[in-house]
């Protein structure tokens, strides 16, 4: 009978500061695959939607923006029904139950509608409503959220499910699509500080899963300095204080009942990068018309809208996920930002796809440091499971389930991907087994508390060793 060591505290000299409204100790999970569906973590539902599965994505309806060209006529009504089984109620009370304190919720920039430029391109429409519900629901739970950037306009990564849209074409690294993410990161930063369901919300993420090459991923050192800069400059509008700033912003009294009116006057401040006085422009009549089909209206343009709050946390994939001279993200700080990193053994090029190996690579995992040293701190881990390249047996996957919560624990935290993965009549449990957070509860590979481990010894065996020490 294993042991768990229940209420066991993981933390480590490493760990920096939690942010205002960041957990002091992040243990979250991802809601995968609500938002931007991934085909593959639902194959039997997508099928059943009407979608297909091919060996290549970009040949065949398998991704949200193909369905959309598939199905015109009926994709908002069936992604509407999946948008209010996938993600529930009764998913919260759950999470909660778990222990989890934070969830990241990954969004298409198609959440903003307005930012679709139809007919080029086609996704799902009505999706910000269940946004809306489900962070109700998570505010009321007392679960906090980082609203993650995961598809890109104009796709960040080719031939992945992720983005939205499998295809070669990428297209994102260009000014045109770095001013739409722009405008996208001010709609959520507004609702973020002034709309009630968002008041979990403590970072947004700016982009998920960049190209790894930073040669092939032109100026997006300047689009990681203007994302921080329109937080800012938003919430130095609303009269939030953010430290470390230089960006002077003063609002008239003239227009101190009406914040898009505020905020057309502080794209004129001088001091402000002309890519983001332009998104904001750009924001302003995409805030109204929301505002005019929503309940938000009132508080966009006739009411006061100061706020005492904290900045929210400018979240960025860190420094080391790229290579090729990549730009430090940790240069255009302003106010609090921290720094995600994103693990799956079973992608390969970690370490030899054998159990010895697996556990001598994380029990001597190195990432945290280096990162520190370069800035990146507080780092956490926003992506990470049990999968692996071979077939991991129910011993294994405790051991693995412990190494890596230990290890990703010397830093700010972990959210696990992802919180659940279809269980089907035809796979069962397969698929879920070592990418659902709650399956993995179930079967007993992750502890009810999270915070705890079944063996804290687990790395004991293989501290400071190498592949190199086991070989005869």
């Amino acid at each position: 009978m294993r042991h768990i060591l229940a209420g066991l505290v993981l933390s480590s000299t490493l760990v920096a500061r939690a942010w205002a409204g960041q957990p002091a100790h992040i243990h979250g999970v991802n809601l995968g695959s609500w938002l931007v569906l991934e085909p593959w973590m639902l194959p039997q539902k997508w099928s059943d939607m009407g979608g297909q599965e091919c060996e290549v994505c970009s040949t065949c309806i398998a991704s949200e923006s193909s369905f959309a060209k598939a199905y015109p006529d009926t994709v908002d009504t069936i992604f509407a029904k999946h948008w209010d089984t996938w993600f529930t109620q009764d998913d919260v009370n759950t999470l909660k139950a778990a222990g989890i304190n934070t969830v990241r919720v990954p969004l298409g920039y198609w959440i903003v509608e307005a930012l679709v430029d139809r007919p080029n391109e086609s996704y799902p429409r009505g999706g910000l409503s269940y946004l809306r519900r489900g962070l109700s629901w998570l505010k009321d739970a007392g679960i906090q959220v980082i609203l993650d950037h995961h598809a890109l306009p104009g796709v960040q990564m080719p031939e992945q499910m992720y983005t939205g849209d499998c295809t070669t074409d990428v297209q994102f690294y260009t000014p045109y699509n770095y001013r739409r993410a722009l405008v996208w990161t001010a709609v959520m930063t507004v609702f973020s500080h002034l709309a009630p369901d968002f008041e979990s919300v403590f970072a947004i993420e700016a982009v998920n899963d960049p190209i790894t090459d930073a040669t092939k991923t032109p100026d997006y050192g300047t689009f990681q300095k203007n994302f921080v800069e329109i937080i800012r400059v938003i919430e130095l509008t609303l009269g939030i204080s953010v430290p470390s700033s230089n960006l002077s912003v003063s609002v008239s009294p003239s227009v101190s009942n009406n914040f898009t009116a505020a905020l057309i006057a502080t794209s004129s401040a001088t001091g402000i990068s002309t890519e983001v006085q332009a998104a904001l422009l750009e924001a302003v009549p995409i805030l109204r018309e929301i505002g005019a089909a929503s309940d938000l209206q009132t508080t966009l343009e006739a009411s006061p809208f100061k706020q005492s709050g904290p900045p929210l946390v400018a979240n960025f994939m860190d420094v080391n996920y790229q290579h090729n001279n990549p730009s430090n993200p940790a240069d255009v700080a302003i106010g609090p930002q921290a720094y995600d990193n994103h693990v799956f053994y079973s992608h390969g090029g970690i370490a030899d796809p054998d159990p010895t190996s697996y556990m001598i690579s994380i029990c001597n995992f190195k990432r945290i440091q280096a990162d520190t040293a370069v800035g990146n701190s507080p780092l956490w881990f926003g992506e990470w499971g049990l999968s692996t390249q071979f077939n991991a047996t129910d011993e294994f996957l405790h051991k693995w389930a412990d190494a890596q919560k230990l290890a990703y624990s010397k830093s700010a935290g972990w959210i696990y991907w992802n919180f659940k993965t279809e269980i089907s009549n035809t796979d069962g449990s397969a698929l879920a087994r070592q990418w659902s957070y709650l399956e993995g509860l179930k079967l007993g590979f992750l502890t009810q508390d999270p915070a705890a481990l079944h063996d804290p010894n687990v790395c004991v065996p293989y501290m400071n060793k190498t592949t190199d020490d086991t070989s005869s």
